[in-house]
Protein backbone atom coordinates (compact mmCIF):
# COMPACT_ATOMS: atom_id res chain seq x y z
CA UNK A 1 0.00 0.00 0.00
CA UNK A 2 1.81 2.87 -1.39
CA UNK A 3 1.22 6.54 0.15
CA UNK A 4 2.44 9.81 -1.28
CA UNK A 5 2.93 12.86 0.01
CA UNK A 6 3.50 16.43 -2.14
CA UNK A 7 4.63 18.91 0.36
CA UNK A 8 7.77 17.89 2.60
CA UNK A 9 7.93 20.62 5.22
CA UNK A 10 6.10 20.46 8.76
CA UNK A 11 3.34 18.92 8.24
CA UNK A 12 4.20 16.61 4.96
CA UNK A 13 7.23 15.75 6.71
CA UNK A 14 5.67 14.90 10.60
CA UNK A 15 2.68 12.94 8.96
CA UNK A 16 5.70 10.60 6.93
CA UNK A 17 6.74 9.97 10.33
CA UNK A 18 3.22 9.59 12.15
CA UNK A 19 2.87 6.82 9.37
CA UNK A 20 5.94 5.30 9.87
CA UNK A 21 5.94 4.89 13.90
CA UNK A 22 2.06 3.70 13.58
CA UNK A 23 2.66 1.25 10.94
CA UNK A 24 0.23 2.78 8.18
CA UNK A 25 0.98 1.46 4.47
CA UNK A 26 4.09 0.08 2.64
CA UNK A 27 5.75 2.25 0.82
CA UNK A 28 6.28 6.46 1.53
CA UNK A 29 7.23 8.49 -1.63
CA UNK A 30 8.10 12.23 -0.96
CA UNK A 31 7.84 15.03 -3.29
CA UNK A 32 8.79 18.61 -3.08
CA UNK A 33 9.98 21.66 -5.32
CA UNK A 34 12.87 21.27 -3.26
CA UNK A 35 14.57 17.47 -4.20
CA UNK A 36 17.49 18.12 -1.63
CA UNK A 37 14.13 19.00 1.26
CA UNK A 38 12.31 16.09 0.60
CA UNK A 39 15.36 13.61 0.11
CA UNK A 40 16.52 15.03 3.31
CA UNK A 41 13.31 14.40 4.95
CA UNK A 42 12.76 10.98 3.80
CA UNK A 43 16.41 9.52 4.77
CA UNK A 44 16.15 11.32 8.33
CA UNK A 45 12.11 9.27 8.59
CA UNK A 46 14.03 6.46 7.03
CA UNK A 47 16.30 5.74 9.46
CA UNK A 48 13.66 5.61 12.34
CA UNK A 49 12.30 2.37 10.23
CA UNK A 50 14.35 0.52 12.47
CA UNK A 51 12.75 1.69 16.12
CA UNK A 52 9.05 1.87 14.12
CA UNK A 53 7.75 -0.69 11.30
CA UNK A 54 9.30 -1.98 8.31
CA UNK A 55 7.97 0.72 5.27
CA UNK A 56 10.07 2.06 3.13
CA UNK A 57 10.29 5.70 2.55
CA UNK A 58 11.87 7.73 -0.30
CA UNK A 59 12.29 11.00 -2.41
CA UNK A 60 10.96 10.99 -5.34
CA UNK A 61 9.33 13.21 -8.72
CA UNK A 62 5.38 13.31 -9.76
CA UNK A 63 5.59 10.12 -11.45
CA UNK A 64 7.31 8.26 -8.54
CA UNK A 65 3.52 8.91 -7.44
CA UNK A 66 2.06 6.20 -9.53
CA UNK A 67 -0.14 3.31 -7.79
CA UNK A 68 -0.50 5.67 -4.66
CA UNK A 69 -3.63 4.66 -2.65
CA UNK A 70 -3.81 8.11 -1.10
CA UNK A 71 -1.61 11.36 -1.78
CA UNK A 72 -1.46 13.99 0.99
CA UNK A 73 -0.86 17.05 -0.55
CA UNK A 74 0.82 19.72 2.09
CA UNK A 75 2.20 22.07 -0.40
CA UNK A 76 1.29 25.79 -0.61
CA UNK A 77 2.93 29.03 0.31
CA UNK A 78 3.45 31.50 3.66
CA UNK A 79 1.67 34.42 3.68
CA UNK A 80 3.80 37.44 3.47
CA UNK A 81 4.52 40.33 5.43
CA UNK A 82 1.57 42.72 4.77
CA UNK A 83 -0.12 40.19 2.12
CA UNK A 84 -4.17 39.81 2.61
CA UNK A 85 -5.56 36.91 2.95
CA UNK A 86 -7.10 36.60 -0.30
CA UNK A 87 -3.60 37.40 -2.07
CA UNK A 88 -2.12 34.35 0.21
CA UNK A 89 -5.58 32.16 -1.44
CA UNK A 90 -4.77 33.63 -5.10
CA UNK A 91 -0.80 32.04 -5.01
CA UNK A 92 -1.45 29.26 -3.22
CA UNK A 93 -4.71 28.54 -5.98
CA UNK A 94 -2.20 29.14 -8.48
CA UNK A 95 0.16 25.95 -7.01
CA UNK A 96 -3.09 24.04 -6.94
CA UNK A 97 -3.90 24.80 -10.58
CA UNK A 98 -0.40 23.07 -11.55
CA UNK A 99 -0.46 20.41 -8.87
CA UNK A 100 -3.37 18.69 -8.74
CA UNK A 101 -3.44 17.47 -12.54
CA UNK A 102 0.02 16.35 -12.00
CA UNK A 103 -0.67 14.28 -9.09
CA UNK A 104 -3.89 12.99 -11.45
CA UNK A 105 -1.64 12.32 -14.37
CA UNK A 106 0.37 9.66 -12.13
CA UNK A 107 -1.74 8.61 -9.45
CA UNK A 108 -5.61 8.63 -11.39
CA UNK A 109 -6.73 6.28 -8.52
CA UNK A 110 -5.61 8.02 -5.84
CA UNK A 111 -7.55 9.72 -3.01
CA UNK A 112 -6.54 13.06 -2.48
CA UNK A 113 -6.20 14.20 1.24
CA UNK A 114 -5.42 18.04 1.63
CA UNK A 115 -3.58 19.38 4.28
CA UNK A 116 -2.79 23.29 2.84
CA UNK A 117 -4.53 26.23 4.68
CA UNK A 118 -6.97 27.63 4.10
CA UNK A 119 -7.94 23.59 4.16
CA UNK A 120 -11.78 24.15 3.11
CA UNK A 121 -11.18 26.47 0.41
CA UNK A 122 -7.69 24.50 -0.76
CA UNK A 123 -10.27 21.30 -0.51
CA UNK A 124 -12.78 23.01 -3.00
CA UNK A 125 -10.06 24.26 -5.38
CA UNK A 126 -8.26 20.84 -5.39
CA UNK A 127 -12.15 19.57 -6.10
CA UNK A 128 -12.40 21.76 -9.08
CA UNK A 129 -9.24 21.08 -10.60
CA UNK A 130 -9.57 17.03 -10.13
CA UNK A 131 -13.47 17.42 -11.84
CA UNK A 132 -11.90 19.28 -15.02
CA UNK A 133 -8.71 16.13 -14.94
CA UNK A 134 -11.99 13.14 -14.99
CA UNK A 135 -11.43 12.66 -11.51
CA UNK A 136 -14.86 12.18 -9.23
CA UNK A 137 -15.15 15.07 -6.46
CA UNK A 138 -15.64 12.55 -3.20
CA UNK A 139 -11.95 11.40 -3.65
CA UNK A 140 -11.03 14.45 -2.55
CA UNK A 141 -10.94 15.26 0.71
CA UNK A 142 -9.62 17.50 3.52
CA UNK A 143 -8.35 17.36 6.83
CA UNK A 144 -11.39 19.85 8.10
CA UNK A 145 -12.05 20.13 11.70
CA UNK A 146 -10.23 16.30 12.44
CA UNK A 147 -7.83 18.30 14.78
CA UNK A 148 -10.21 20.85 16.16
CA UNK A 149 -12.24 17.55 17.08
CA UNK A 150 -9.19 16.16 18.40
CA UNK A 151 -8.89 19.69 20.57
CA UNK A 152 -12.37 19.46 21.70
CA UNK A 153 -12.03 15.84 22.99
CA UNK A 154 -8.64 16.43 24.52
CA UNK A 155 -9.91 19.30 26.67
CA UNK A 156 -13.13 17.56 27.75
CA UNK A 157 -11.36 14.40 28.55
CA UNK A 158 -9.31 16.54 31.09
CA UNK A 159 -12.22 18.36 33.09
CA UNK A 160 -14.16 14.95 32.95
CA UNK A 161 -10.79 13.36 33.96
CA UNK A 162 -11.83 10.34 31.17
CA UNK A 163 -9.68 9.23 28.31
CA UNK A 164 -10.62 11.62 25.50
CA UNK A 165 -10.78 8.24 23.06
CA UNK A 166 -14.24 7.75 25.37
CA UNK A 167 -15.66 11.31 24.19
CA UNK A 168 -17.77 11.73 21.55
CA UNK A 169 -18.44 15.33 19.88
CA UNK A 170 -17.70 17.40 16.97
CA UNK A 171 -16.07 20.45 15.57
CA UNK A 172 -17.60 21.94 12.15
CA UNK A 173 -18.00 23.72 9.72
CA UNK A 174 -14.65 26.17 9.05
CA UNK A 175 -11.24 25.18 10.45
CA UNK A 176 -10.49 28.32 11.78
CA UNK A 177 -12.07 31.19 14.08
CA UNK A 178 -15.80 31.06 12.48
CA UNK A 179 -15.80 27.02 13.64
CA UNK A 180 -18.03 25.28 15.38
CA UNK A 181 -18.39 23.20 18.49
CA UNK A 182 -21.68 20.63 18.89
CA UNK A 183 -21.85 20.79 22.57
CA UNK A 184 -25.82 19.69 21.88
CA UNK A 185 -24.18 16.29 20.56
CA UNK A 186 -21.65 15.56 23.11
CA UNK A 187 -21.29 12.31 24.79
CA UNK A 188 -19.69 9.82 27.50
CA UNK A 189 -20.67 6.85 27.72
CA UNK A 190 -24.14 7.21 26.29
CA UNK A 191 -24.85 10.21 28.23
CA UNK A 192 -24.86 13.61 27.61
CA UNK A 193 -22.11 16.28 29.24
CA UNK A 194 -24.62 17.13 32.25
CA UNK A 195 -25.90 13.50 33.28
CA UNK A 196 -22.23 12.57 33.07
CA UNK A 197 -21.12 15.39 35.32
CA UNK A 198 -23.94 14.41 37.56
CA UNK A 199 -22.32 10.79 38.01
CA UNK A 200 -18.80 11.99 38.19
CA UNK A 201 -19.74 15.00 40.54
CA UNK A 202 -17.91 17.46 37.80
CA UNK A 203 -19.57 20.67 37.23
CA UNK A 204 -19.29 22.21 33.25
CA UNK A 205 -20.52 25.41 33.70
CA UNK A 206 -20.67 28.82 31.45
CA UNK A 207 -17.29 30.01 31.80
CA UNK A 208 -15.81 26.63 31.72
CA UNK A 209 -17.37 26.41 28.05
CA UNK A 210 -16.23 29.43 27.30
CA UNK A 211 -12.41 28.80 28.54
CA UNK A 212 -12.72 25.35 26.26
CA UNK A 213 -14.19 26.93 22.80
CA UNK A 214 -11.41 29.85 23.44
CA UNK A 215 -8.59 27.09 23.82
CA UNK A 216 -10.01 25.01 20.67
CA UNK A 217 -10.66 27.76 18.52
CA UNK A 218 -7.53 29.68 19.34
CA UNK A 219 -5.33 26.92 19.32
CA UNK A 220 -3.27 27.20 16.11
CA UNK A 221 -2.54 30.93 16.99
CA UNK A 222 -1.21 29.95 20.38
CA UNK A 223 1.18 27.31 19.37
CA UNK A 224 1.92 29.45 16.18
CA UNK A 225 3.18 32.37 18.50
CA UNK A 226 5.30 30.05 20.71
CA UNK A 227 6.94 28.05 17.98
CA UNK A 228 6.19 29.14 14.78
CA UNK A 229 3.79 26.49 13.14
CA UNK A 230 1.47 23.66 14.14
CA UNK A 231 2.61 20.24 12.79
CA UNK A 232 2.23 17.28 15.86
CA UNK A 233 -1.29 17.25 15.77
CA UNK A 234 -2.10 17.56 11.81
CA UNK A 235 0.40 15.14 11.22
CA UNK A 236 -1.36 12.59 13.32
CA UNK A 237 -4.71 13.24 11.64
CA UNK A 238 -3.85 12.63 7.97
CA UNK A 239 -1.84 9.72 9.57
CA UNK A 240 -5.64 8.44 10.84
CA UNK A 241 -7.16 9.41 7.66
CA UNK A 242 -4.97 7.81 5.22
CA UNK A 243 -5.25 4.63 7.84
CA UNK A 244 -8.98 4.59 7.58
CA UNK A 245 -8.57 5.06 3.91
CA UNK A 246 -6.19 2.04 3.15
CA UNK A 247 -7.99 -0.04 5.21
CA UNK A 248 -11.80 0.44 4.29
CA UNK A 249 -12.58 1.24 7.95
CA UNK A 250 -15.79 3.11 7.24
CA UNK A 251 -15.40 5.01 10.18
CA UNK A 252 -16.93 8.43 10.64
CA UNK A 253 -14.61 11.57 11.07
CA UNK A 254 -14.62 15.61 10.57
CA UNK A 255 -13.13 15.72 7.30
CA UNK A 256 -14.30 18.54 4.73
CA UNK A 257 -15.76 18.05 1.34
CA UNK A 258 -17.64 19.71 -1.06
CA UNK A 259 -21.63 19.17 -0.12
CA UNK A 260 -24.47 20.69 -2.22
CA UNK A 261 -27.45 22.11 -1.66
CA UNK A 262 -26.72 22.85 2.03
CA UNK A 263 -29.26 25.17 3.71
CA UNK A 264 -29.65 27.13 0.58
CA UNK A 265 -25.81 27.34 -0.50
CA UNK A 266 -25.51 25.91 -3.59
CA UNK A 267 -22.08 24.46 -3.70
CA UNK A 268 -19.44 24.25 -0.52
CA UNK A 269 -16.94 22.65 0.92
CA UNK A 270 -17.17 22.26 4.82
CA UNK A 271 -16.38 20.02 7.69
CA UNK A 272 -19.08 17.39 8.76
CA UNK A 273 -18.94 13.97 10.23
CA UNK A 274 -18.20 11.98 7.15
CA UNK A 275 -18.42 8.21 6.74
CA UNK A 276 -15.12 7.50 4.72
CA UNK A 277 -14.23 4.57 3.41
CA UNK A 278 -11.69 3.40 0.60
CA UNK A 279 -13.08 4.65 -2.01
CA UNK A 280 -13.46 8.33 -0.68
CA UNK A 281 -16.30 9.87 1.26
CA UNK A 282 -19.54 7.53 1.32
CA UNK A 283 -21.57 9.90 3.03
CA UNK A 284 -21.73 13.23 5.25
CA UNK A 285 -24.04 12.43 8.15
CA UNK A 286 -26.51 15.39 9.24
CA UNK A 287 -26.78 16.75 12.86
CA UNK A 288 -29.98 17.65 14.08
CA UNK A 289 -28.04 20.41 15.33
CA UNK A 290 -29.26 23.22 18.24
CA UNK A 291 -30.92 26.38 17.06
CA UNK A 292 -27.94 28.66 17.85
CA UNK A 293 -25.36 25.78 16.49
CA UNK A 294 -27.16 25.80 13.70
CA UNK A 295 -27.14 29.24 12.51
CA UNK A 296 -23.70 29.26 13.13
CA UNK A 297 -22.72 26.56 11.09
CA UNK A 298 -24.37 29.01 8.24
CA UNK A 299 -22.31 31.54 9.12
CA UNK A 300 -19.09 29.37 8.75
CA UNK A 301 -20.21 28.22 5.49
CA UNK A 302 -21.07 31.68 4.21
CA UNK A 303 -17.78 32.64 5.56
CA UNK A 304 -15.91 29.92 3.52
CA UNK A 305 -18.50 30.41 0.22
CA UNK A 306 -18.06 33.99 0.20
CA UNK A 307 -13.83 33.24 0.29
CA UNK A 308 -14.15 31.07 -2.53
CA UNK A 309 -16.31 32.96 -4.84
CA UNK A 310 -13.43 36.08 -4.08
CA UNK A 311 -10.89 34.25 -5.85
CA UNK A 312 -10.24 35.04 -9.28
CA UNK A 313 -12.32 33.17 -11.84
CA UNK A 314 -9.64 32.32 -14.13
CA UNK A 315 -7.82 30.22 -11.41
CA UNK A 316 -10.38 27.77 -11.22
Amino acid sequence: MKVGIVGSGFVGSTAAYALVMQGIGREIVMVDKNDARAAAEADDIFHAVPFAHPLTIRSGQYADLANSRVVIVAAGTNQRPGETRLQLLQRNAEIFRELVPKIIEHAPDAILLIATNPVDIMTHLAGQFAISCGTAVSRVIGSGTMLDTARFRTLLGGHFGVDSQHVHGYVIGEHGDSEVLTWSHVSIAGLSLKEFGNVRGVELDDDTRAKIDDQVRRAAYRIIEGKGATYYGIGSALARIVDVILHDQRSILTICSRIENMEGLPDVTISMPHLLGGDGVIAPIPLDLANAELLALMRSAEIISGAIDSIAVGTI
